[in-house]
């Protein structure tokens, strides 16, 4: 069930309903009365395919205001305004929404959207802090552009962003709890370039996805996140988090030693480059020149090694292994040899090709511990996997903080 209320991104609305829709899943839009004056009943009964009703006397005889909830399997609260928290965290039932949030047992998640003021007001906080004690989604807004001229913190989350969290909580109903409050998060996402001439680079086909689950996760959980994330500009940034855009593994190594000492955690899943050109040429390589020399390479610093051994003695520091088998071993082998050589606490292992781990939407994989302990990651959204992660982090956050 999705529930609309009286903002103006109720617009984007629409779009939650057409991904979840196209994710195969059933779509109930229940929007309050007021909300009704952004997006008419028409547009979401042809995005969803199902009626739309905002009051309890409509379809009386179906007891709608209670079988609504009762049968949902997540409901999503999108824009949540700032009434809407107060009705919800106060128990109030004026109209279906609200009576649909009193009947609900499965999980609930609210996406605020208000004027920065409304956001900061201690009334709006103490209610969020009541739903969120009840085991209600609550992620903070995003900052951006609001209503009129203002900008701040209060916009709503990108529709993609809430629909990948709800496809989440569909599948992993316990994937979000606020376990991460107040910890620094610093993850790398996406893959460097090393530019060879003006034209051309050396690069890999990382699309940053896995690293913009985890920061999107990890913000959903409380974590302060920053993202240090080198070409991923197709992406949209998540709620909340603070990116810092990189390009080169140079770029890529100071931006994560400036950001890490004040983190309690650091995600490397970035795919960095091992090497680069030993010179950039001023001029593009002519064709008509014949083959050009052949490339000399340098290595490039190994960023995830350094962190461990910089590290303060409490910071959870957790590496990707992107891998392919041979003839001498197999990934999971190299990854634990990975794992020794680098120090890590945790270290996720993938095997790649075969549309596996780079450019796809899913994952798979193994998480490695420091410890000997190995857990198979089964093939899942990305979003699936960070959660994963995420369990294993935040206990061990909790253990150096006992």
């Amino acid at each position: 069930m999705l529930g609309v209320g009286a903002g103006i991104a109720a617009y984007k609305a629409c779009e939650v309903v057409r991904g979840l829709t196209e994710s195969g899943h059933d779509v109930r839009v229940v929007p309050t009365r007021s909300a009704l004056e952004f997006v008419g009943a028409a547009t979401f009964e042809a995005l969803s395919g199902n009626p739309v009703h905002s009051g309890v006397f409509s379809n009386v005889p179906e007891v709608e205001h209670v079988r609504i909830g009762q049968e949902a399997d997540l409901v999503v609260v999108a824009p949540a305004t700032a009434d809407l928290l107060a009705k919800a965290a106060h128990g109030q039932a004026d109209d279906l929404l609200t009576n649909t949030l009193l009947t609900a047992r499965c999980p609930v998640a609210f996406f605020p959207a208000m004027h920065t003021e409304m956001w900061e007001h201690a009334a709006t906080r103490s209610n969020v802090a009541t739903l969120r004690s009840r085991g209600a989604v609550v992620p903070d807004p995003d900052s951006g552009r609001l209503t009129g001229v203002d900008s701040g913190k209060g916009r709503m989350a990108d529709p993609a962003e809430i629909t990948d969290l709800a496809r989440l909580l569909i599948d992993e109903p316990r994937a979000l709890p606020r376990d991460l409050e107040g910890v620094h998060v610093v993850v790398s996402a996406g893959g460097t370039r090393e530019p060879l001439d003006p034209v051309r680079y050396l690069g890999n086909r990382s699309s940053g996805r896995q690293g913009y689950a985890l920061a999107r996760v990890a913000a959903a959980r409380g974590a302060r996140v920053t993202l240090i994330s080198a070409h991923t500009m197709s992406l949209p940034v998540p709620a909340g988090v603070t990116v810092v855009n990189v390009s080169t593994a140079a770029e890529l190594r100071a931006a994560v030693h400036e950001a890490a000492p004040s983190a309690e955690v650091v995600v490397m899943a970035a795919a960095v480059a091992d090497f680069r050109p030993a010179a950039l040429l001023e001029h593009k390589i002519k064709k008509t020149e014949g083959a050009p020399d052949p490339v000399v390479l340098d290595r490039n610093a190994d960023v995830l090694a350094e962190l461990v051994e910089n590290r303060r003695g409490d910071q959870v520091i957790v590496g990707f292994a992107a891998e392919t088998g041979d003839r001498g071993s197999d990934v999971l082998q190299y990854g634990r040899t990975k794992l020794r050589r680098k120090g890590s606490d945790l270290l996720v292992v993938n095997a790649v090709g075969d549309g596996r781990a780079f450019e796809v939407e899913e994952n798979s994989g193994w998480l490695l511990a420091a410890d000997g302990a190995e857990t198979a990651i089964p093939f899942g959204s990305k979003s699936q996997l960070a959660a994963a992660l995420w369990d294993s982090v935040s206990e061990l956050v909790g253990r150096a903080h006992a």
